[in-house]
């Protein structure tokens, strides 16, 4: 007869085989892990599409709704955030003694630049982004962009100017440099300090009736909302792609112990 005692004993004994089953039945925290970040990182990143998505169809919105809006008339109270495409029309005349060509400026795979012409009214100035012009093969040889210095009255929608994504070298001195001056995305303050005067922070974009235009397609070159829209679907597939491949995976390990 075993004394109680000895029951007690082998109670606390733990058999190193199940303890060895039970650690091979369980899976890998990496595994884990791993799925959890995945997970995330591409959910985060379908959301962000998601709220690229919106930002276009507001831009795309208010791109149509200008066309629709009265025209405003004159510098007066024009916010280029808040009144963004918005038409204006404004009076005064060119100055052709400053101009500039924004370059980097590619249209249906050629190269080319904008024309960003001074337009002096009596409520202030603005630069007048007169449309494309293709470059020459030959860097040194440029578009002729002349034109009038006559009062006038001109019509487009507002616009910032272009920007680029990451801005890697100092500004340019291009002090003594011959007009046209060709540049590089520039700010306002950049421009207003070769021209001797200062801009208001926008551009307007001759609308494609007025005189003295060159080609103008200004529909906003951005990527639909649609396409956004396709990568927020691949992100969320991803994720739940993951999430799929991690229980099949989980489930044959633990069915095969």
């Amino acid at each position: 007869m075993i004394p109680a005692s000895s029951n007690s004993t082998r109670a606390l004994i733990i058999d190193p085989g199940r303890q060895q089953k039970s650690r091979a039945r369980s899976i890998p925290v990496w595994a884990i892990l791993l799925t959890l970040i995945s997970t995330a990182l591409f959910s985060s990143l379908g959301i962000w599409q998601l709220g690229r998505a919106e930002e276009k169809r507001t831009l795309f919105a208010a791109y149509a709704q200008g066309t629709t809006e009265t025209v405003r008339e004159g510098l007066s109270g024009v916010d280029a955030t808040e009144q963004r495409y918005q038409l204006l029309r404004l009076q005064g005349h060119f100055d052709a003694d400053h101009q500039l060509l924004l370059d980097n400026m590619s249209h249906a795979g050629r190269p080319g630049y904008h024309v960003l012409t001074p337009f002096i009214t009596a409520g202030g100035s603005l630069l007048v982004n007169r449309g494309w012009v293709p470059a020459d093969g030959d860097r040194r040889v440029l578009p002729n962009i002349d034109v009038s210095s006559q009062p006038r009255m001109v019509t487009g929608r507002i616009d910032r100017l272009p920007r680029p994504a990451l801005r890697l070298v100092p500004a340019t001195d291009y002090t003594g440099l011959p007009w046209p001056r060709r540049l590089l995305f520039p700010t306002t303050e950049e421009i207003s300090a070769q021209t001797g005067y200062p801009l208001r922070d926008f551009q307007l974009l001759l609308n494609p009736g007025e005189a003295d235009g060159f080609l103008r397609e200004w529909q906003p070159a951005l990527m639909r909302p649609e396409t956004h829209l396709g990568y927020a679907i691949q992100w969320f597939g991803l994720a739940t792609t993951v999430v799929l491949v991690f229980v099949i995976l989980a489930w044959r390990h633990l069915r095969t112990l």
